[in-house]
């Protein structure tokens, strides 16, 4: 994955989408397995790679561009070193998500789709982690993190500035 605020060659982009098309295109349906490869590649899909995959899947770059811009998880930008996603499904909801949500947006500076000046954490919602009997939950760097309460967000937000 290509580390958050670093500079990617339009050059670099296109060889290394190529090869996970490459990889990727005798799939059925391989247009989602090519945008998670990219994604896992560069930490985001850079929008210099999706004429490249409308192009090599024979597709409109509309129907690549709609596809990467209707999916939550890819990002256009890259993200920070942490990513925090806070639940914002009915189960949450009910238990405080939207307060958890407030608590964590003010301690950390950023709203949900942003990320931290320093490029430390990107704050991302998330409909749904399986762990609605311990909501409020979020995910911190893929690990779930259940009863989300203020020494939890205190914990998060040491965890993500160090």
């Amino acid at each position: 994955m290509q580390p958050s605020g670093t500079q990617i060659k339009v050059a670099d982009v296109a060889v290394r989408t190529m090869a996970i098309v490459s990889a990727c295109k005798h799939l059925e349906g391989p247009l989602l397995p090519i945008l998670h490869g990219v994604q896992q590649e560069f930490g985001f899909v850079p929008g210099e790679s999706l004429p490249m995959i409308a192009e090599a899947l024979n597709i409109s770059n509309a129907e690549v561009h709609g596809v990467a811009t209707f999916y939550h998880d890819y990002r256009r930008a890259p993200a920070g070193r942490h990513v925090l996603k806070l639940c914002q499904a009915e189960a949450c909801q009910s238990m405080g998500s939207e307060r958890v949500a407030a608590m964590v947006s003010q301690a950390l500076g950023v709203g949900f789709h942003e990320t931290a000046k320093d490029g430390s954490v990107t704050l991302e919602p998330v409909y749904c982690l399986g762990l609605c009997a311990c909501a409020p939950a979020a995910m911190l760097d893929g690990e779930v993190i259940g009863r989300l309460d203020a020494d939890a967000i205190d914990d998060i937000v040491a965890e993500v500035r160090r």
